[in-house]
């Protein structure tokens, strides 16, 4: 029998608990799904609803569709005037936001629990009326917002387009994931009132949501307050089918050079992975784990340390359920660094990997990395609502929540190398190389 990740290392954990894993579960007769965790600690209640939309369900040419509509979430719905919602959510004393990812987008809020009924009614009015207050002058002030976001965080900055460039190159044109939910100028210009309303009404309905709400509730309370408030809005008329995001890995190696005026040449990385929720996922995000996430990874000293050939070095995954997941690389050179020596360098840690596999110190570092980051995460009433939004959202199972620690330790060192040999083949690479403009 291999030995697992956690046979083999000699940490016996942090010692922190692991929260409660209670949850009370219910769907509403339009399709909404409740999950409510009881958490009397402190009186405070955290509400956090889920959408299954994001930048992989746009349409060609609509690009950025899914994040312009957070931002019109905001704007106002029958009942509610613009700029209304965050007033009132500043009056309360809550802290609110809204993201959107390229497989959902999520509204959340964490409040004192006297205001718990506020947040519930806010966001069903929102979710059943918000068309009746779109208007020409919300949608250009809304464009014109998201898209000086893109020139700040995107095209104004070094290497900004970087990671939009990658996945343009990684995936092929109509896949899913040939776009990041930024969206480009063009496509967020061409959108209209009209694409805007046929989203809200594909994507934005009860059947297509889930709610969690952690905090100090009672549980069966809690399920009459959103009933109350959600019970009364129809379910949409079917979710348009999703293109397919499965494409497994590269057969070739994919390259690109950009001249550009920034400080210093980069290489940047794309590797094609598994779906999240499959143990290969499991596996590779661990190897990675041990090769690039923090200073003490074989990457980082070698790379930094040793050869000081990068002063910048990031390895990780974004995990997609619907598709392909991906890891990305960034390597920042050094002055007087070459490129070539860089990637020579960065193959020759992989390959060592992959040959001699992990060392028992190596195991133990990311397996207390693994249980930091979930306890970090489920710590708070608001990021374990988030969390229980998104185990149901994408596999149907708020309770996997808790068994993320197990599922790492299951794992077995040979899962691990044998992931890596796969994943992190030369072959499966989208490269982008970035050199300063003469």
């Amino acid at each position: 029998m291999p030995d697992t990740l956690s046979n083999i290392s000699s940490a016996e954990g942090t010692g922190q608990t692991l929260p409660d894993a209670t949850l009370h579960e219910h769907t509403l007769d339009n399709g909404l799904r409740v999950v409510v965790r009881e958490d009397h600690m402190a009186p405070l209640v955290a509400v956090n609803l889920w959408y299954s939309v994001g930048s992989r369900h746009e349409r060609p040419g609509r690009t950025g569709l899914a994040h312009l509509f957070e931002h019109l979430m905001f704007q106002g719905s029958a009942n509610v005037a613009e700029g209304e919602h965050a007033a009132l959510m500043q009056d309360a004393g809550a802290q609110f936001n809204a993201t959107t990812s390229f497989e959902r987008t999520n509204y959340f809020e964490t409040l004192p629990t006297s205001h718990f009924e506020l947040a519930l009614w806010l966001e069903a009015d929102r979710m059943g009326t918000l068309p009746s207050a779109l208007t020409q002058v919300n949608l250009d002030n809304q464009r014109d917002v998201v898209k000086n976001e893109r020139r700040q965080r995107y095209d104004n900055v070094p290497y900004g387009t970087a990671v939009e460039r990658l996945f343009a190159l990684a995936f092929p044109e109509g896949h899913p994931y040939a776009h990041t939910p930024i969206g480009s100028m063009a496509d967020l210009e061409a959108a209209t009132l009209d694409d805007c309303r046929d989203f809200f009404t594909a994507y934005y309905a009860p059947d297509n949501a889930v709610i969690s709400i952690v905090g100090d509730v009672d549980g069966a309370k809690a399920f009459a307050e959103v009933e109350r408030y959600f019970g009364h809005l129809g379910k949409g008329p079917g979710v348009p089918a999703a293109r397919n995001g499965h494409a497994g890995p590269l057969p070739e190696q994919l390259r690109r050079e950009v001249a550009e005026a920034v400080p210093a040449p980069a290489l940047f990385g794309l590797f094609r992975l598994p779906a999240d929720g499959t143990r290969e996922m499991e596996a590779i995000d661990l190897a990675i784990g041990i090769l690039g996430s923090g200073t003490s990874c074989r990457l980082y000293e070698r790379l930094v340390r040793q050869d000081q050939l990068v002063t910048e070095m990031w390895f990780g995954t974004d995990r997609f359920a619907s598709g392909d997941s991906v890891a990305l690389l960034q390597l920042v050179a050094a002055s007087g660094a070459d490129l070539a020596r860089i990637e020579e360098v960065f193959d020759a840690e992989l390959a060592a990997f992959v040959s001699g596999g992990p060392t028992a110190a190596e195991v133990e570092r990311v397996l207390a990395q693994t249980e930091r980051s979930f306890l970090n995460q489920t710590a708070t009433v608001t990021g374990l609502a988030d969390e229980i939004s998104m185990q149901t959202t994408l596999f149907g199972d708020p309770g996997r929540v808790f068994t993320t620690v197990e599922r790492v330790t299951s794992i077995t060192v040979e899962e691990v190398v044998a992931a890596a040999r796969t994943y992190l083949a030369p072959q499966n690479r989208a490269v982008l190389s970035y050199r300063p403009e003469s």
